[in-house]
C-alpha cells in the first residue's frame, strides 16, 4: 500500500486541504451537542426559572431574556451546521477528485509498464490477470483511497473527540461508552480476522473467471465445432460458483457486522437513557447534559462503524495494491542501453554470430550455434520442421527475447546496444497470425505512422495483393471490428503485410505470413515484393517450399541447429533435411529440376 501512497504526492496540496476540511467538520460536529446541552439546561430549564424571577422583580417583558439567549444560541448552532455542510461537501468532492486521479495514474502506469514487457515478462503474468489488475484491482485501491481520505481521518477524530467530551462531563455515563466501544471493537476484530484471508482468494478467483471467459470467447469457433459448449459452460460455472461462494462468505460476515453494531448502539442509547434518568431525578445531572451524552455516544458509535467499514475494504485494497505492486516492480527483462551506439554499416544487414538461446526457466537450449548473415537486396528464408526454432530465430531480431549467448548485429552494431524504439523502427514485422485493431483499414495500414501519405498506403496495399479493399463500400475507410473478426484470415494477413510495407523499413520479417494465402496470391505477392522492395533485407519463415525456393539464401533448421544453408538447388543436393521437406511437397519433376519457378509465376499471374 505504501507504493500507492506515492501516487498521492502530486496532489498533496489537495490532500492537506481535505484534511483541514475534515478536521473542521469533526470539531464542528463535536461542538453541536455542547451547545444543545446549554440551550436545554440554560436557555430552557434554568433560563425559564431565572427569567420568571427577573420579570417578577423588575417588571421586564416576560420571556425576553430567555428568547434572546435561545435566538443567539440557535444562530450559532445554525452557523456550525452550515459550516459542517460546506466542509462535508468540499471534503467529499476533493477526496473523490484525488482518488479518481490516483486511479487514473495507476492505470496509466500499469498499461505503460505492460507495453514495455518482454515475452519473458508476459510468460509470468497471464493476459487475464493483467486485465484484472488494471481494472478491478485499481478500482479497489481507488475506493480505499477515497475512504481513507474521508473516513480514516474523520472517524478517529470524531470517535476520540466524542470520548474526550463524554469523559469531561459529570454525568458518570462514560463507563457505558467505554464498554460499548470495546464491544464494537471486538466484533470488528473477529470479523476482520475471518474476512481478511478471503480477499486474496477472491481476487485470484476473479482472475480465473476472466481467464475462462477470455479463452471461451477467443476459441468459440473451436468450441462450437467440437460441440463442447456444455463442457465450457461447466468450466465457467465452477469458476463462477467458487467466486460466488467466497463473496457469499464475505457478504454473510457483513450481514453479521452491521446488525451487531446497530444492536450495540441501541443498547448503548437505552442504557444512557436508563441511568441518565436516574441521575436527572436525583439532581446529579441535568437533562441537557444527558442529551449531549446520547449524541456523543451516537457519534462515537458511528465513527467505529465507519472504522469497521474500512476494516472490511482495507484488506481487499491491500491485496489489490500488492498485486498492482507486483506488476509495477516487475524487472523488465529487456532494457535500453545507457548510451546507444550508432550503426556503422548498412542498416539492413542482419548478422547472427554463434547465437544460443533457451527460454527462461528451461534447461535445454532451443537454438545452438546459429550463425548467418542476411544482406540488403536479398531474401533469406528459414525453414524446418515444427519445433525446430524458426519463429524463435526471428523473435530474437526485434528483441522480443534476448539471446542467451552470442550476438545479433545490425549494421555491425549489437542490437542490445541500440534502443528498442530505434531497433524496431528499422524492422517491418508481420506475425504468423494477422492481428488487426478496431478502427478502419486505413488506420491499420497506417499503424506505423498516421502521417504516411495515402499514395504510399495504396501502394503498400497493392503490393500486399489486398485488392479486396476496393470491393468494400468505404474502401480504406471500411470499419474493422475488434481483432479483425469481420474479415477473413487471408485478408487479415494481407492488411498486416501492407502495414509493414507502408512503414518502408530496411528489414522485413515475415513469420510464416503467407500461410493463409492461396498459391496464386502467394506467388503474386512474392513477385511484387521482389520488384518493389529491392534494397531491403527480407527474412521469411515459411512451411511451403514454393514460398522460399527463389530465395538467395535458405537456412534449414533441425532441432535448433543449422542443418544446411544455401540456395534451393544447392540444398536439394547437400541437405537431407531439406530434401525430406521438399520431397513431401514437390513432384518428381520439380525435384529433378524440370520445374521453372519463373514460368510458374507467369502462369499464375
Amino acid at each position: 500500500m505504501l507504493k500507492v501512497f506515492t501516487y498521492l504526492k502530486p496532489y498533496i496540496h489537495i490532500v492537506i486541504l481535505t484534511v483541514v476540511l475534515l478536521f473542521a467538520q469533526s470539531v464542528s460536529e463535536l461542538m453541536l451537542p455542547a451547545y444543545m446541552s446549554n440551550v436545554v439546561d440554560v436557555g430552557i430549564t434554568r433560563g425559564g426559572i431565572e427569567n420568571a424571577q427577573i420579570t417578577s422583580a423588575t417588571g421586564a417583558e416576560p420571556g425576553q431574556l430567555q428568547m434572546n439567549y435561545l435566538i443567539k444560541s440557535g444562530g450559532i448552532m445554525l452557523a456550525i451546521s452550515f459550516l459542517i455542510m460546506i466542509c462535508g461537501i468540499s471534503g467529499s468532492y476533493l477526496s473523490s477528485l484525488v482518488s479518481s486521479r490516483v486511479g487514473r495514474d495507476l492505470r496509466s502506469d500499469l498499461f505503460s509498464k505492460v507495453t514495455r514487457f518482454s515475452n519473458k515478462n508476459f510468460d509470468k503474468f497471464s493476459a487475464s490477470t493483467l486485465i484484472t489488475r488494471c481494472t478491478n484491482d485499481v478500482q479497489q485501491v481507488q475506493m480505499s483511497v477515497m475512504m481513507m481520505l474521508r473516513m480514516v481521518l474523520m472517524a478517529p477524530l470524531t470517535g476520540i473527540g466524542g470520548i474526550i467530551m463524554v469523559l469531561r462531563s459529570d454525568s458518570g455515563l462514560s463507563r457505558i461508552i467505554i464498554i460499548s466501544v470495546a464491544a464494537i471493537f471486538s466484533v470488528v476484530t473477529i470479523l476482520f480476522s475471518k474476512a481478511s484471508p478471503k480477499f486474496k482468494i477472491s481476487q485470484k478467483l476473479l482472475d480465473k473467471v476472466n481467464l475462462v471467459v477470455r479463452e471461451s470467447l477467443s476459441g468459440m469457433l473451436v468450441i462450437r465445432a467440437f460441440g463442447r459448449q456444455e463442457y465450457e459452460e461447466g468450466k465457467f460455472a465452477k469458476a463462477n460458483r467458487d467466486l460466488t461462494d467466497v463473496h457469499l462468505f464475505i457478504g454473510r460476515l457483513m450481514g453479521v457486522m452491521f446488525p451487531a453494531t446497530s444492536i450495540i448502539m441501541n443498547f448503548t442509547t437505552v442504557a444512557i437513557l436508563w441511568f441518565g434518568a436516574g441521575a436527572v431525578s436525583s439532581y446529579a445531572s441535568e437533562t441537557g447534559e444527558i442529551m449531549a451524552v446520547i449524541q456523543y455516544a451516537m457519534q462515537i458509535m458511528f465513527s467505529f462503524m465507519m472504522i469497521s467499514m474500512i476494516s472490511i475494504m482495507l484488506p481487499r485494497a491491500l491485496v489489490s495494491a500488492a498485486r498492482i505492486k507486483e506488476v509495477l516492480e516487475e524487472t523488465e527483462d529487456i532494457t535500453d542501453p545507457a548510451a546507444e551506439k550508432p550503426i556503422k554499416g548498412s542498416k539492413g544487414t542482419v548478422e547472427f554470430q554463434n547465437v544460443y538461446f533457451k527460454y527462461p526457466g528451461a534447461d535445454e537450449y532451443v537454438l545452438e550455434d546459429i550463425s548467418f548473415t542476411a544482406s540488403p537486396g536479398k531474401t533469406t528464408a528459414i525453414i524446418g520442421s515444427t519445433g525446430s526454432g524458426k519463429s524463435t530465430v526471428i523473435n530474437l531480431i526485434p528483441r522480443f527475447y534476448d539471446v542467451t549467448d552470442g550476438k545479433i548485429l545490425i549494421g555491425g552494431t549489437d542490437i542490445r546496444e541500440m534502443t528498442q524504439k530505434n531497433l524496431r523502427g528499422l524492422i517491418g514485422y508481420v506475425p504468423q497470425k494477422g492481428i488487426l485493431f478496431s478502427g478502419t483499414i486505413e488506420s491499420n495500414i497506417k499503424y506505423a505512422g498516421f502521417d504516411i501519405p495515402d499514395d504510399e498506403m495504396e501502394k503498400a496495399a497493392k503490393i500486399a495483393q489486398a485488392d479486396f479493399i476496393y470491393e468494400k463500400e468505404d474502401k480504406f475507410g471500411e470499419h474493422i471490428a475488434q481483432g479483425g473478426t469481420n474479415v477473413s484470415g487471408g485478408q487479415r494477413q494481407r492488411v498486416s503485410i501492407a502495414r509493414a510495407l507502408a512503414k518502408q523499413p530496411g528489414i522485413f520479417i515475415f513469420d510464416d505470413s503467407f500461410s493463409a494465402l492461396d498459391y496464386k496470391t502467394d506467388a503474386k505477392l512474392r513477385r511484387a515484393l521482389k520488384d518493389e522492395v529491392k534494397d531491403a533485407t527480407v527474412i521469411i519463415v515459411a512451411q511451403r517450399i514454393s514460398t522460399i525456393m527463389n530465395a538467395e539464401q535458405i537456412i534449414v533448421l533441425d532441432d535448433g541447429k543449422i542443418a544446411g544453408c544455401g540456395t534451393h538447388a544447392e540444398l536439394l543436393k547437400t541437405c537431407d533435411v531439406y530434401m525430406q521437406i521438399a520431397s513431401s511437397q514437390l513432384s518428381a519433376n520439380e525435384l529433378n529440376g524440370k520445374y521453372s519457378p519463373k514460368a510458374a509465376l507467369e502462369g499464375l499471374a
